[in-house]
């Protein structure tokens, strides 16, 4: 399987002090780039071969980030930065991660595209290198169960399911439903955390063997070509994985 490429990243600075910790944390992201206000570029004349300067209004910045990066961490207060991205959001499928850092460097908040756009792992990612706090309130990931919407992203598999399904299913999860969890095909190593899965989530090895009935809902990973019976059979509550065919030989 081909490796998963590294996302680009900018840090964006308004203030000094901004600058200096976004300083810190690009010594720490030697692929990281940074935009910062021409009034503080001095703080940042090391990394004059990454930086990005700009003089104008930093609203007519922020088009630009969305564009180009996938992620973009603002040394910026979290309400500044809702205002303006608000004007250029479109759909969590489309949005980079966006994360704020406080201005003392002590809590880093995913803000926009947590789990889709990677802004959720970004800001993990950054409060361990600046030691801060990570502030995360996606469901999954406050309630270390499965995130129904990026399973699997990691090992290559691609999910399978109308949109609506992917979010009745995500509900069920975190609500603590009972969900059949079916694994016909690919990598074991898709439970990343260090406790065990949560009891509401029930594994089989076929589909066959689940009793739909006791199910609000189903995961299943397959290789197998789907027929309009199994979609009917779990309206709004069936979501499929497809594991890369090459990642069967590795394991």
């Amino acid at each position: 399987m081909p490796p998963v490429p590294e996302p680009s990243i900018v840090l964006v600075a308004i203030t000094r002090h901004g600058a200096a910790q976004a300083a810190t944390l690009a010594r720490a992201l030697p692929g990281a780039r940074l935009c910062v206000s021409a009034k503080f570029a001095d703080v940042l004349h090391e990394f004059e071969e990454r930086l990005q300067v700009y003089s104008g209004p930093f609203k007519d910045e922020i088009g630009g980030l969305f564009a180009q990066y996938d992620q973009i961490v603002f040394f910026v207060s979290l309400g500044a930065v809702v205002r303006l991205i608000a004007p250029h959001l479109r759909s969590k499928d489309e949005d980079p991660g966006v994360t704020v850092v406080d201005d003392a460097g002590e809590f880093v908040i995913p803000v926009l595209s947590g789990h889709v756009g990677g802004a959720n792992e970004c800001a993990l990612r950054i409060a361990g290198l600046l030691k801060a706090t990570p502030v995360l309130t996606t469901a999954s990931d406050v309630g270390r169960t499965i995130p129904v919407d990026i399973l699997g992203r990691e090992l290559g598999w691609r999910v399978e399911a109308p949109k609506i399904n992917i979010t009745r299913v995500s509900a069920h999860v975190v609500n603590g439903e009972p969900v059949a969890f079916v694994q016909e095909a690919g990598s074991r190593a898709w439970w990343t955390r260090p406790t065990p899965p949560p009891a509401n989530i029930h594994r089989y090895e076929r589909f066959e063997d689940v009793d739909l009935q006791r199910f609000a809902a189903v995961l299943w990973v397959t290789h197998r070509p789907l027929q309009a019976e199994h979609w009917q059979q779990l309206p709004e509550r069936l979501v499929v994985y497809r594991p890369p065919l090459a990642e069967e030989a590795g394991q």
